[in-house]
């Protein structure tokens, strides 16, 4: 315990003498500890933060990472800390601004996972999440109306835009779209611009080591796009089909993914804790998230030479509207899920107009004050 704590001080000392490397710890980590509600409510605080209060990056710049998130497999929010942190600090800044948004999901996830295996139940959180998930509407909607006045510059990207919404609502697959509306992108710049090509029960079943966890893990990470309901999707595949673990863990693993802030992913964590105790926990997280670390250290330096090309600056411009919709389609089946009585509809209107009237209020307090109004208008 006491060798832990002397390395944890001397991580804060070296993040206190890199003042970009320290506000990148401390925003990561309080938006890891707030961020409940999915990657479009994450990527709406991370544009808040980065692009409105700190300024760290443009609008457009934000929204081409953005895309890029939906280009490559991983968990899209994470992936966008640490474009975050590399456009801020480096590769030094990519491992911080992830590893610290990471951590507190992963923690928790932690705790539930260690509990669910000794008492077999999960704790009751339905009246917080009740105000939590009107809230984060509000905070989406902000960013959408933010993101979309730079993402539809132009009439025909308006309609893109468009298209890709019903596309998506209707069902069709979101990297479909994203590719599709790139394509189309190009195949409109070409028109426009000819020539222009040069500019409760046991939890194991069967007995796993924490190389097997990792290596499972490791996989699904490199080769899943979408959201964490595909994440389920390729685990049902993996696990609950080969005997590993049951339905009623895979989907207690589904309820923590969705009542504990950060990303979704940090359900590997509380799956290979059940797999293999502890260490089955750090190699199914570790296996997960290591895929993004390294997509994301490869993509980000060749961002700038595609938004300088015409012709992948057409593509990027039709994938960021698109990427917008799409998060705006998400937000759509979010308010049908979320908004259900005049509660829920007041918590939202009050949250969108503390958003508008107080620019600079704190997104925490936001949920906070969700969760809060939530557990008060429930006992009514």
């Amino acid at each position: 315990m006491n060798s832990l704590l002397f390395y944890e001080i001397r991580i804060c000392i070296v993040l206190k003498k890199d003042n970009h490397l320290w506000e990148l710890a401390k925003l990561f980590f309080k938006l890891g500890c707030i961020g409940f509600g999915g990657p479009a409510v994450h990527i709406a605080m991370m544009e808040k933060e980065v692009v409105r209060k700190k300024k760290w990056m443009s609008p457009e710049h934000f929204l081409d990472l953005v895309g890029a998130t939906n280009l490559i497999p991983g968990p899209n929010s994470t992936e966008m800390t640490m474009h975050c942190g590399q456009e801020r600090a480096g590769w030094k800044g990519l491992i911080i601004a992830g590893l610290c948004f990471i951590l507190p999901a992963v923690i928790i996830t932690a705790v539930f996972a260690w509990a669910y295996r000794k008492y077999g139940n999960l704790p009751e959180v339905a009246p917080f999440l009740y105000g939590i998930k009107p809230a984060i509407i509000a905070v989406v909607l902000s960013a959408m109306y933010s993101l979309g006045r730079k993402a539809f510059k132009t009439t025909v990207l308006w309609i893109v835009g468009i298209l890709c919404t019903v596309a998506v609502l209707m069902g069709a697959n979101e990297i479909a779209v994203l590719f599709g509306a790139g394509l189309a992108g190009i195949c409109l710049h070409l028109v426009q611009a000819k020539n222009t090509l040069n500019s409760i029960m046991p939890m194991i079943i069967a007995p796993f080591t924490n190389t097997q966890v990792f290596w499972v893990f490791l996989k699904i990470g490199s080769i899943l796009y979408g959201s964490g309901y595909v994440l389920f999707a390729f685990l049902d595949a993996e696990l609950v089909r080969k005997g590993m673990i049951t339905k009623q863990v895979l989907a207690d693993a589904i309820a923590v993914g969705q009542f504990t802030p950060g990303p979704v992913f940090s359900s590997a964590t509380f799956i290979g804790w059940q797999l293999s105790g502890i260490g089955g926990a750090l190699a199914a997280t570790v296996g997960i998230f290591l895929p993004s670390f390294l997509f994301v250290a490869l993509v980000n330096p060749f961002m700038p030479r595609l938004r300088q090309s015409k012709i992948m600056a057409a593509f990027l411009d039709a994938v960021n509207a698109a990427s917008v919709a799409i998060v705006f389609a998400v937000c759509a089946e979010l308010f049908n899920y979320s908004i259900q009585d005049w509660r829920t509809v007041l918590i939202a209107v009050v949250s969108l107009a503390l958003i508008f009237l107080f620019k600079n209020l704190n997104t925490a307090y936001i949920v906070a004050g969700g969760a809060v109004l939530g557990y008060l208008l429930h006992l009514i």
